[in-house]
């Protein structure tokens, strides 16, 4: 019986194998030129371009560095990967995530994992570090799903919590190009990997 194909070819010429990724595949191109081209709430947002998760990418690690202004670059780096993984897998809604189940936890962890090693970062980051993140994260769909996906505050606030208005309020959503947005995610993947 032949072995079931789990392998992408990647624009770099990189062949992920993506049930068993290895660091060495992984290239900081790829990634942002992946999620510059995946959009987040599955397009259903307004504006004459798609908010990418390359572009929430951004927005987390913005938020989570004002945060945690003493936090150490590379978990500055860990907040801009959050994603990374959706790259290839794509970025589903949470109620999807959950229908489908552990299998695709399972999944993100591993290229998670690779994505972190490939760029000197631990494979798992530290339970604090993520909770923070995590946060980050979801003050990012707080003002992701008011500003953008026709979401009331009232309807944001129940789902992803109230924000802490000295972030949310001086934060702007950008809605540009994906080739622009690629550009400042490895721009700003480059700059962060240097100050590690």
């Amino acid at each position: 019986m032949p072995t079931q194909r789990a392998w992408q070819r990647m624009l770099s010429g990189r062949r992920l194998d993506l049930l068993d990724p290895t660091p060495v595949d992984i290239e900081v191109e790829d990634i942002a030129h992946g999620l510059a081209f995946v959009a987040r709430w599955n397009g259903q947002t307004h504006g004459d371009y798609a908010f990418s998760v390359a572009e929430h990418s951004l927005l987390v690690e913005e938020i989570f560095a004002r945060q945690q202004p003493q936090a150490l670059m590379k978990w500055r780096l860990a907040a801009l990967l959050h994603d990374a993984p959706e790259y290839v897998i794509g970025d589903m809604i949470s109620p999807v995530k959950s229908a489908i189940g552990a299998d695709y936890g399972v999944l993100d962890e591993r290229l998670t994992a690779a994505i972190h090693l490939r760029f000197g970062l631990p494979a798992q980051v530290p339970a604090d570090i993520k909770k923070q993140i995590k946060k980050a994260d979801r003050i990012s769909a707080w003002l992701e799903a008011t500003r953008i996906a026709g979401f009331t505050r009232a309807e944001a606030d129940k789902f992803f919590g109230v924000p802490d208005p000295a972030v949310a309020d001086v934060l702007t959503i950008r809605l540009r190009p994906p080739l622009e947005v690629r550009r400042a995610f490895v721009e700003r993947h480059e700059a962060l990997l240097a100050a590690c």
